[in-house]
């Protein structure tokens, strides 16, 4: 069974932890993280790698446990990835160094 799959089974299950989570980011200043974005750090990130059968307790209680700091280092890391940003670009070196 493709693990995606799985995962989107349980989604409307695990919804209610999920914006209780987002509640408690809101709480800690972080307004602008949406449902979809947890959503893929839980995929990407908390579940990359997992047992053969996670029950839905356990994925309840990993996305009650996941800490503002993890969700921020993650999508640091994204943003990261997905910059354009060159250092060959001698106009956005001088833009940067300002």
């Amino acid at each position: 069974m493709d693990e995606s799959h799985r995962f989107e089974y349980f989604r409307s299950q695990v919804q209610p932890a999920v914006a209780s989570k987002l509640i408690e980011f809101q709480l800690l200043g972080l307004d602008s993280v949406t449902e979809e974005e947890f959503w893929v750090f839980l995929i990407k990130k908390k579940w990359k790698k997992i047992k053969k059968e996670m029950k839905l307790y356990e994925m309840i209680q990993e996305i009650l446990s996941v800490k503002a700091s993890d969700y921020l280092n993650f999508a640091t890391i994204e943003a990261y990835k997905a910059s354009d940003f060159s250092m060959d670009d001698e106009d956005e070196l001088k833009e940067l160094l300002k």
